[in-house]
C-alpha cells in the first residue's frame, strides 16, 4: 500500500482545520436537529481525517474507520433534509438509523461483497441528495446560486466513496495508487466546497 507522503499529511491537516472552522463558526443560526447533524458530519471528518494523518492509508483497512466514516454523508444529508424538507425528517432519519446498522453489521457478518455492495449503497443515496438538493434549491431561488457549492461537496464525497468501496472489493475504477494519492485532495476539496458554499447561502 502507497505510504502517506508530507504532503498528504499537509493537505489533510488543511481538512481538519476547515472541519474544525465549519463546526465552530459555520453552523450558527440553524435549528438544533440540522445543527447536531452536521456537526456529526464535520466532526467524523475531522476524526477521520486525523486518523488519515496518524494510521497513514493503513488506516483505510479497519472495519472501524470504514463504518464512522459512514456517518459522514449520512449526516450532512440529513442536515440538508431537516433544514430545508423537514417534512421529510421522519422518513429519512430511519433511513438514517437502518442504513448505518447495515453498513455496521454487514462488515463483521457478510462476504466483503455484499458488505461493500451495502455501504456503496448507503454512501450512493446520501452522494445524491447532497448533490441534488443544494441545485433544487439554487433553481427555485430558496437560497443564493454559491449555495450549489454544497451539491459539488456531495459529488466529491460520492465519488471518494465509491472509489474507496470498489478499491475494497478488489474491483477498482483506477489503480489503488491513484485512488491513495488523489484522496486527501479529494477530501480537501469537499470539505472546501461544503464550507463556501455553507457561507454563500
Amino acid at each position: 500500500m502507497r505510504k502517506i507522503s508530507i504532503l498528504d499529511r499537509i493537505l489533510l491537516l488543511v481538512t481538519v482545520f476547515l472541519a474544525a472552522y465549519q463546526i465552530s463558526y459555520g453552523l450558527n443560526g440553524l435549528d438544533p436537529f440540522p445543527t447536531w447533524s452536521y456537526t456529526v458530519g464535520f466532526g467524523v471528518l475531522l476524526v477521520a481525517s486525523l486518523l488519515l494523518i496518524i494510521l497513514g492509508f493503513e488506516g483505510l483497512e479497519s472495519h472501524i474507520v470504514v463504518i464512522i466514516s459512514t456517518l459522514i454523508p449520512l449526516s450532512i444529508s440529513l442536515g440538508l433534509i431537516t433544514e430545508h424538507f423537514s417534512r421529510f425528517t421522519s422518513l429519512y432519519s430511519a433511513f438514517f438509523i437502518v442504513g448505518f446498522f447495515s453498513v455496521a453489521v454487514t462488515r463483521y457478518a457478510v462476504k466483503e461483497r455484499t458488505a461493500t455492495i451495502i455501504l456503496s449503497a448507503i454512501h450512493g443515496i446520501a452522494g445524491v441528495l447532497i448533490t441534488l438538493l443544494p441545485v433544487i434549491l439554487c433553481v427555485t431561488g430558496d437560497v443564493s446560486p454559491g449555495y450549489i457549492l454544497v451539491g459539488l461537496g456531495g459529488a466529491l464525497i460520492g465519488l471518494g466513496g465509491l472509489l474507496l468501496a470498489f478499491l475494497k472489493a478488489g474491483k477498482p475504477i483506477l489503480p489503488r495508487e491513484t485512488i491513495l494519492s488523489v484522496l486527501p485532495g479529494l477530501l480537501l476539496s469537499m470539505t472546501a466546497s461544503y464550507l463556501i458554499g455553507f457561507l454563500l447561502k
